[in-house]
C-alpha cells in the first residue's frame, strides 16, 4: 500500500504535544540538547519522517496539514555533538510524545533480547516494535451539570482504593474491576452508606510493568510505573478504546452521589527505570534535561525506582503542571495525591517554596484542587513531614506509627497518643496551617492491611519472587499469639478489639482521615505487605468474607465523626473545648502523662462528647466526669455502666458517650 504524502510547515511553539485544528495538527516537543527532531507519522503504508522546521528556545515544532484524530506518530531525536555526559540520543529508537493522551501498543521486554530493542546503545531501528502515540480528537463528553462536591477539608473522609481491586470480586457486578464498575449504583450506594466523602484512586495514568516483573511473568498491579502522564490506563476499561470516556463517566457518577475523586499521581520517576532500563520517551528526548544525573551520568535514585524526574527544570515543571491541569479540566477530578512528594521540591535539596510548588500555587485551576503529598522520598534528607507549603496536605506517617505503637504494641505513651489525636500540632500548627493538613491513616496500599496488621508479626511476600526480601520489615504489627489465619476464638476476639481501637482513633482524631479500602470489613492480603505485583485475589477485595459487624462499627464511627462539631470545625484544640482527664475524672497531671503503665484516660470534647480510652487488654474502671452520660458508640457490649457514674470496660478500645439532653451538632 502506498504511503500517504505528508508535508510539514512552520507551526507554533505552544501548546506542547499535539494541538488538533480543522486544518491539521501542530506538534511541539522540548529538548535543550537536541540538534534536530523528526516527527514520524505512521500509516498502513509505512512511516513518513518530517524534520521539525522550527525551534524557539528548547521547543521544536511544526504544523502538518490534514492530520486528524487517530493518526499514529512518534519522534526521533538527534543529539548535539556537545551534548552533556549521560545523554542517550539515538534516532534509531522511536519515542512516544511525553504529552501522549493515547498510545497504540505496549513495549514488551521479557528477556534481554527483547529489551535490546529499547536500549539506547542498540543500533537497530525499533519502529516495528515500538508503541506509537495517537492523536486524540476533541472532547465531546457530555458532562451535563456536573460539578465538584467540594467538601470542606474538615468534613472530608478519604477512601483509598484501586480501580480494579475494589470491585473485581464485588458480587454479581457487570464489568467488575473496571471504571464502569464505579458507576454501578450498588457500588456507589456502598460508598455513600459507609460515609466516606472522597475516593482516592491508585494511579490511573497509563503504566508499564518493570523489566524484572516481565521476566518473572508478573505485572505492576499498583500502577506506580507511569508510561504516559496524560493517557488513561486502558486495562481498567471494559473497552480499552473507550478508557478515557469510561473514566469520565465514573467521575460524573461519583460526583452525582456527592463523592469527590482524587487521583494518586507519580511525577517523581518514569517507567524508563535505571541505567539498564528501556528508552521509551524522556530518556531519548533529552536524558540530561528530564532526569537528575550524577557527575558520571548515572541516575540519582531518590525515587527508589531507578530514576528521578528533574521537576525543577522549567520545561519539566510546565509538563507536570500541564498534565495536572489536563486531568482537572478534562476529567473533572477534584484533587491529587503526589507519590514521594519530596522529589517535587528538590533543587536538589528540598525547597518548600520551590518552582513546582510555586507554579501549582498560582495556577487558578490547580489551586482549587485538594492537594496531598507523601512527605518523603528515599534520598538523603528526604523526610519532610510538616514542611510542605499551603495548600498541600500531607500523609502523616507519625500518626500511623504512634497509633500503632499505642494500641498494637501497648506502648502506654499517652502523650504521643494525645498529640496525634489532637491533630499533630507539633508537626502542622505553623504558617497558618489547619489540622486538616494532617492526612491521618493507620494503613495504606503500601504495607499490611488492617487485618494483617493484627494477624502477622512478619511480612509474607514470597509470592513477589524476591525471597521475601522486599517490603518493610518494621511494621509495628502483632499477631496476638498465632501467625496468620486462625480459628482460635480468643485470639480472634483480641484482634477485633485492636482493630476497632485503631479505627476509632482514626475517625475521632483531628485532621483528615484516610481509610484503606477493605479495612472496614477485615480484608486480608495473606500477610503480603508489598503487594504491588499481585494482580490476583491476594489484592482484590474479598467481599464474600466481609465482616459485617466491623462494617457496621466503621459506619457508626464515620457517622459519629460528622456529628462531633469540633472535628468538623478544622481548628486546633484548645482547653476551652477539650479536657484531658485521668481515669478518676480529674485533669491529667504531669505524672499521669508520663505513667506508661496506666494506658487509660478520658477526653471531653465541647463538654458534650466523652471518649474513654483503654489501651490495655484488661479491665479498666472509669469515674466519669460530672453529669449524665449516655452510650453512643462502643466496640462491644462488655462493659458495665453504674448509676454512681462508674463505667467498667473489660477490654481494649474506645467507648464514646454523649451528654444527655444535648442535641447532636450536625
Amino acid at each position: 500500500m502506498k504511503t500517504k504524502t505528508w508535508r510539514i510547515e512552520e507551526g507554533a511553539p505552544y501548546p506542547m504535544g499535539v494541538s488538533l485544528t480543522e486544518e491539521g495538527a501542530n506538534f511541539a516537543l522540548f529538548s535543550i540538547h537536541a540538534e534536530k527532531v523528526e516527527l514520524c507519522l505512521f500509516d498502513k503504508g509505512g512511516e513518513t519522517r518530517l524534520e521539525m522546521p522550527s525551534r524557539r528556545g528548547s521547543v521544536f515544532y511544526g504544523f502538518v496539514p490534514e492530520v486528524g484524530a487517530g493518526q499514529r506518530y512518534g519522534f526521533r531525536v538527534y543529539g548535539r555533538a556537545d551534548a552533556p555526559g549521560g545523554s542517550c540520543f539515538n534516532p534509531n529508537k522511536l519515542l512516544i510524545d511525553p504529552y501522549s493522551k493515547k498510545i497504540d501498543g505496549k513495549p514488551s521486554y521479557r528477556d534481554e533480547e527483547e529489551m535490546a530493542w529499547f536500549r539506547p546503545e542498540d543500533g537497530r531501528d525499533n519502529a516495528a516494535v515500538a508503541p506509537k502515540s495517537v492523536v486524540v480528537g476533541d472532547d465531546d463528553f457530555d458532562w451535563g451539570d456536573d460539578c465538584s462536591p467540594n467538601h470542606p477539608w474538615g468534613r472530608t473522609v478519604v477512601y483509598e482504593a484501586h480501580v480494579k481491586g475494589f470491585t473485581k470480586q464485588f458480587p454479581d457486578l457487570e464489568h467488575a474491576g473496571t471504571y464502569q464498575a464505579l458507576t454501578d449504583l450498588r457500588v456507589i450506594d456502598y460508598l455513600k452508606t459507609l460515609g466516606v466523602t472522597a475516593v482516592e484512586l491508585l494511579p490511573v495514568h497509563q503504566h508499564l510493568d518493570e523489566y524484572h516483573l516481565q521476566k518473572m511473568g508478573l505485572s505492576n498491579y499498583w500502577g506506580y510505573n507511569t508510561y504516559s502522564h496524560f493517557a488513561v490506563e486502558p486495562s481498567y476499561a471494559a473497552d480499552a478504546e473507550c478508557a478515557a470516556e469510561e473514566l469520565k463517566q465514573a467521575v460524573k457518577a461519583l460526583h452525582q452521589a456527592g463523592l469527590e475523586v482524587i487521583l494518586d499521581v507519580v511525577y517523581n520517576h518514569t517507567a524508563e527505570q535505571d541505567e539498564k532500563g528501556p528508552m521509551l520517551c524522556q530518556r531519548g528526548i533529552d536524558n540530561a534535561l528530564w532526569y537528575w544525573l550524577k557527575p558520571d551520568g548515572s541516575y540519582e535514585n531518590w525515587s527508589g525506582c531507578g530514576n528521578t524526574l528533574n521537576i525543577v527544570r522549567r520545561d519539566v515543571t510546565r509538563w507536570a503542571a500541564d498534565s495536572l491541569r489536563y486531568w482537572a479540566e478534562a476529567f473533572h477530578v477534584d484533587g491529587f495525591r503526589f507519590d514521594l512528594g519530596t522529589v517535587l521540591g528538590r533543587e536538589p535539596d528540598f525547597q518548600a517554596y520551590g518552582r513546582f510548588f510555586q507554579v501549582v500555587y498560582q495556577d487558578p485551576v490547580l489551586a482549587c484542587c485538594k492537594l496531598i503529598v507523601e512527605a518523603w522520598d528515599i534520598g538523603e534528607g528526604g523526610y519532610h513531614l510538616g514542611n510542605f507549603p499551603q495548600p498541600f496536605a500531607e500523609w502523616n506517617g507519625r500518626f500511623r506509627d504512634d497509633m500503632r505503637a499505642f494500641w498494637v504494641w501497648e506502648s502506654g505513651n499517652l502523650g504521643a497518643f494525645a498529640e496525634r489525636l489532637a491533630g499533630s500540632s507539633d508537626i502542622f500548627n505553623h504558617s497558618g496551617r489547619h489540622p486538616s493538613a494532617s492526612i491521618n491513616f493507620i494503613t495504606a496500599h503500601d504495607g499490611f492491611t488492617l487485618r494483617d496488621l493484627v494477624s502477622y508479626n512478619e511480612k509474607h511476600n514470597h509470592a513477589n519472587g524476591e525471597d521475601n526480601r522486599d517490603g518493610h520489615n518494621e511494621n509495628i504489627s502483632y499477631n496476638h499469639g498465632i501467625e496468620g489465619e486462625t480459628e482460635d476464638a480468643a485470639i480472634l476476639e483480641d484482634r477485633s478489639y485492636t482493630v476497632k481501637a485503631l479505627l476509632a482513633s482514626l475517625f475521632l482524631a483531628n485532621g483528615t482521615p484516610m481509610l484503606l479500602a477493605g479495612d472496614e470489613f477485615g480484608n486480608s492480603q495473606q500477610g503480603n505487605n508489598n503487594s504491588y505485583c499481585q494482580d490476583n485475589p491476594i489484592t482484590w477485595l474479598d467481599w464474600q468474607q466481609a465482616d459485617e459487624a466491623l462494617q457496621g462499627y466503621t459506619r457508626d464511627l464515620i457517622r459519629l465523626r460528622q456529628e462531633i462539631k469540633l472535628l468538623g470545625d478544622d481548628v486546633w484544640w484548645k482547653q476551652e473545648r477539650v479536657r484531658w482527664l485521668n481515669i478518676q475524672g480529674e485533669p491529667m497531671s504531669e505524672l499521669c502523662w508520663h505513667n506508661r503503665s496506666a494506658k487509660a484516660m478520658q477526653i471531653v470534647l465541647d463538654d458534650e462528647w466523652l471518649l474513654l480510652i483503654n489501651a490495655k487488654r484488661s479491665q479498666q474502671i472509669f469515674n466519669l466526669p460530672q453529669g449524665s452520660w449516655q452510650i453512643s458508640c462502643v466496640p462491644s457490649e462488655k462493659f458495665n455502666y453504674n448509676a454512681d457514674g462508674k463505667l467498667t470496660v473489660e477490654h481494649m478500645g474506645i467507648w464514646i458517650l454523649q451528654r444527655k439532653n444535648t442535641s447532636p451538632n450536625i
